[in-house]
């Protein structure tokens, strides 16, 4: 069992224990699903911002904007459905 202090900002340490089980390092993403009343850790493995930069823009992404909406949502039902699946 691993136990961490809550600072004044709201913020934890996840212990070394637990960032070795999960694979966490520095600058790594951890989402927090709420289940049965309960808080789940889960280190989030890249994410749609890390494709940033990787399209050329042109005429046929004139609206970006909403493209950008699309993947982020398309993004985050995939992760979470995988956090389910997971469990």
């Amino acid at each position: 069992m691993s136990i961490s202090t809550l600072t004044k900002k709201g913020q934890v340490t996840i212990p070394k224990e637990i960032r070795n089980i999960l694979g966490i390092k520095e600058h790594d993403k951890v989402m927090f699903i709420k289940k049965d009343g309960d808080i789940i850790v889960k280190h989030v493995k890249g994410d749609i911002f890390d494709l940033r930069g990787s399209l050329k823009q042109g005429k046929e992404f004139e609206d970006l904007e909403k493209i950008r909406n699309i993947a982020r949502k398309s993004a985050a039902k995939k992760i979470i459905e995988e956090s389910l699946n997971n469990e």
